[in-house]
């Protein structure tokens, strides 16, 4: 690809367009291999882009919900026959495994945002008067700008542009430099659809872009998917100009299994949470803790799970696990993994990088299993965002619950036992925005998902998401014919005449 072969980074106003900011590489983590090379967005591309969405939202805040319905119903069925395009884009892009992409439910969002839609949204509130009636309804907000990483950037673009674009907002997505591809392809299919023109716009760029968006003035709403410390910054932009926002943060996840537990169910089911997707996902579940009378049992299987699962081309469908998707995050994971050594922490598997040889190039790290981690480690109280568990003992309940509770984190949980009682128990304690019992990373279009603590702020999906992108208002209508007098005219005997 030559240097004039530069492909446009934004899409605004219902077409593809070059950014005038630098101009980004993108390359699969695998191979090296250059995807694709786009001009990203410029300050002034940010600006152009959030203008369009204004201008298209004087139009589409006005359409009935019908059209709205019809539109997102066009869109998830165009996203049903481009799944596979778009599962293939992702893992060019990201290299996670194909085999784990779960392309075929991706309309399932836009089809649940549309049916959301044509339910009830307000109510009709008991007046303190009885010639008084009132009810509410649900309002758009106006711009919204999405934020997104890029571990499933498709998905989790769309846990947030179904209910945006229902409730009649329009959208400005920034997508993780990384990962760009795929989400300037999903706008070109979403105006195929028959989405007017400015009501999705993308901006692609590094993390001055995403400043530029969250900082404009006009944006009204901002919904973020990444790391807790830029959460935290995208928080302070909001309350700025006192904007709503949600965040989707990080995660330190605990799965705590009891000796009472389907050992081999547990086994599986934690070494899923902790690798699946190279261990590159916000609820992976990357602290197993294990009632001391069956850790070495569960030990065991970790590590035989470990290091049974087959590394390589994320396109193929024999391997199970593909690359890390950057240098810089492979970079994070060594250093955090040696770190971890040096202070005790002992490896009963992986801790290092694997080499295939036929693609030498490629950003793999070994399924890693940590043991003799201490609860003051960083290791256990950080994200790493890798293929890589601690494994932990625990001698009672209520150490496990406090070893679980122990972090900054509040994403997910998971619990492994066959006594009802007792998963009921320690599920209501433990601090999680999901809970999992005798499962894991298990997730759905109509329930809720979101963290407590620095895992974040409001919740994705469920019955509840399109409150998230819209204003209650209260509507008072006075049905008598006598309004309070309180100005003193009828007292001086004025009048108002009405020309």
């Amino acid at each position: 690809m030559s240097d004039e072969d530069v492909g446009p980074g934004c899409f605004i106003n219902g077409r593809l367009t070059p950014g005038n900011g630098a101009v980004l590489d993108v390359r699969s983590p695998w191979n090296g291999e250059l995807v694709d090379r786009i001009s990203t967005a410029s300050a002034t591309d940010v600006a152009r882009a959030v203008s369009a969405a204004e201008e298209a939202f004087l139009d589409w805040r006005e359409a009935p919900t019908p059209r709205r319905v019809a539109v997102l119903t066009a869109l998830a069925a165009l996203l049903d026959d481009h799944a596979q395009e778009l599962a293939v884009l992702q893992v060019r892009e990201n290299g996670k495994a194909l085999n784990v992409r779960n392309a075929q439910r991706y309309g399932d969002h836009l089809r649940y945002s549309a049916h959301l839609l044509q339910m009830p949204s307000g109510y009709v509130v008991e007046p303190p008067a009885g010639s008084m009636r009132v009810h509410t309804e649900r309002v758009p907000i106006g711009v919204v700008a999405c934020l997104t990483p890029w571990n499933s950037p498709i998905n989790l673009l769309l846990w947030k542009l179904g209910p945006a674009i229902a409730m009649a907002n329009t959208v400005v997505v920034k997508p993780s430099e990384v990962t760009p591809l795929s989400t300037l392809r999903l706008a070109e299919l979403a105006t195929k659809a028959g989405l007017p023109p400015g009501v999705l716009n993308v901006v692609s760029g590094d993390a001055a872009v995403g400043r530029a968006l969250v900082e404009h003035p006009s944006v009204a709403r901002i919904a973020f998917t990444g790391s807790s410390a830029t959460g935290e910054q995208v928080a302070v932009a909001a309350a700025r100009g006192l904007r709503p926002v949600s965040l989707e943060l990080g995660g330190k996840s605990a799965n705590v299994v009891f000796g009472d537990a389907d050992l081999e169910q547990a086994v599986r089911g934690a070494a899923n949470g902790a690798f699946g997707a190279a261990g590159q996902a916000c609820m992976a579940g990357s602290r197993i803790l294990v009632e001391r009378s069956v850790y070495d049992e569960v030990l065991h299987g970790l590590v035989a799970a470990a290091d049974a699962i087959r590394i390589g081309n994320p396109l193929d469908p024999s391997v199970d696990m593909g690359p890390i998707a950057s240098a810089a995050q492979l970079q994070k994971i060594e250093t955090m993994v040696d770190e971890a050594v040096a202070g005790g922490a002992c490896v009963a598997a992986g801790g290092r990088r694997e080499y295939v040889a036929e693609l030498p190039e490629g950003f793999f790290y070994r399924p890693t299993v940590l043991t003799d981690v201490t609860p003051d480690s960083r290791i256990f109280h950080e994200e790493v965002f890798g293929p890589v568990v601690c494994v932990i003992p625990f001698e009672s309940e209520d150490e496990a619950v406090r070893l679980a509770n122990s972090t900054r984190y509040g994403l997910a949980a998971g619990v492994w036992t066959t006594d009802r009682r007792r998963s009921d128990r320690v599920a209501s304690r433990l601090i999680a925005g999901t809970v999992w019992v005798n499962t894991y990373r298990k997730l759905a279009h109509n329930v809720p998902f979101g963290g407590m603590g620095m895992s974040g702020l409001g919740r994705e999906n469920g019955p509840g998401c399109l409150d998230e992108f819209s204003e209650q208002k209260a509507v008072w209508v006075d049905l008598g014919s006598d309004v309070r007098d309180v100005s003193g005219l009828r007292r001086t005997g004025r009048a108002i005449h009405h020309e």
